[in-house]
């Protein structure tokens, strides 16, 4: 019996020692475990300006918040464009403290009236204290604005300037690939839910930059199959308000539906039709002298949009794939109006919808696609030939 009271009497100790430690001190002095976030820093693509500098606000965050203050130095380097002559050389440290996850570094572009080709310069990131550098390296591309209208011949031309209003955001297309931090290409080959016939790729013959322009191309590959694309800035760049500009040309024949439009943001949240859509262009190819402008709306679950819209046609039987032309939205709160070629052709107000819920005052994104076939525009016949292209030279974003 001794013997089994001093094991039992052994355990009890032992025991009791452990809960005595429990909640206790961690081994190594019990410091807080330390979070070692990641530095990512991101390119900048803007329009430099033709008078005095502007800044090239460079975004660079940490994975996490850290538990010690951060600190890492940044520094520019020239690549075709140089310190002084294109932008003004910066370094300096960037702090986080703690609980601080965002920040940007100014980097000064020179602005001027010199026709150029696109530059580009480096933002590298060094020497971090209590991180780690994950992406250190980002590009400023400095996109030149004089000649932007020099093209004005083979269409109309809206200005990179508006009273009221600033550029926010724009792509005049001048790299050699679009860029991914912005666009992504849908792919699917279903229908899309008006009975269409492509199929919709990434692949570069479908879509691809070339001398300034965006080219949407759709292609027969065999007899009935054919190819296109759908490009949309989804999660990517999205916006409420201001005033779009998009410049293109677009093909017109039978059974081809070009279209520059926008859905909300929650669309994938609440899908169609209570995410709202707003058709900034629509031509259907057996009317091409015409485009239509639309909003589409409609409670949740529902299968069919309610819509209003209307629709403008070109003079004198002229077609819209001879020459580019401007598609305009004006959007402010609880209203939208419709330009083509700043002739206003359709406005929509809140009250002009009744008792449906407004849908147009929160985020949108950009949806660049050529469809082949659907119920509206009708299937291609004897008199449609491929390829056919949808060119698109800019897109700008105002806002006030």
């Amino acid at each position: 019996m001794r013997g089994i009271f001093k094991i039992q009497l052994g355990f009890i100790l032992s025991l009791a020692f452990l809960l005595s430690n429990c909640g206790g001190e961690e081994p190594g002095g019990g410091e807080e475990m330390k979070i070692i976030p990641r530095i990512n820093i991101s390119g900048v693509s803007e329009l430099e300006g033709n008078n005095g500098n502007k800044d090239f606000l460079f975004s660079v965050v940490l994975s996490a918040a850290g538990t010690d203050k951060i600190t890492v130095e940044y520094e520019t380097q020239n690549s075709t464009g140089l310190a002084g002559e294109d932008y003004e050389e910066t370094s300096g440290v960037l702090t986080f403290e703690v609980g601080e996850t965002a920040k940007t570094i100014a980097v000064p572009v020179i602005g001027d009236e010199i026709e150029e080709e696109e530059e580009q310069f480096f933002l590298s990131l060094s020497n971090a204290v209590n991180a780690t550098i994950s992406v250190g390296d980002a590009i400023g591309t400095i996109k030149n604005d004089e000649g932007i209208v020099d093209n004005a011949g083979d269409g109309y031309m809206t200005p990179l300037e508006y009273d009221d209003y600033t550029l926010m955001w724009n792509d005049e297309f001048t790299g050699s690939v679009l860029d991914p931090n912005t666009y992504t290409h849908e792919q699917g080959d279903h229908g899309w839910g008006n009975e269409e016939l492509q199929n919709y790729t990434n692949s570069p013959a479908n879509s691809y930059l070339d001398e300034g322009k965006l080219i949407i191309e759709a292609k027969e590959i065999s007899p009935g199959k054919y190819t296109s694309a759908r490009i949309v800035t989804k999660d990517k760049m999205e916006f409420n308000f201001g005033r779009v500009d998009i410049r293109a040309k677009v093909p017109t024949a039978q059974g081809i539906w070009p279209a520059l439009w926008m859905l909300g943001g929650n669309f994938g949240d609440v899908g169609w039709p209570a995410c709202g859509e707003i058709d900034i262009m629509e031509l259907v190819g057996f009317e091409p002298n015409t485009v239509h402008g639309t909003a589409h709306y409609g409670p949740q679950g529902q299968a069919y949009s309610h819509n209003m819209g209307d629709k403008i046609s070109l003079p004198g039987g002229a077609i819209f794939s001879e020459k580019f032309h401007v598609f305009s939205i004006v959007w402010e709160a609880d209203r939208i109006k419709w330009y083509m070629d700043d002739q206003l052709f359709f406005s929509l107000w809140k009250g002009d919808i009744g008792t449906d819920v407004w849908r147009f005052n929160q985020e949108f994104f950009f949806i660049l696609n050529v469809a082949v076939g659907g119920k509206w525009p009708g299937y291609p016949d004897a008199t449609t030939t491929f390829p056919q292209q949808m060119v698109i030279d800019y897109i700008r974003v105002f806002q006030k």
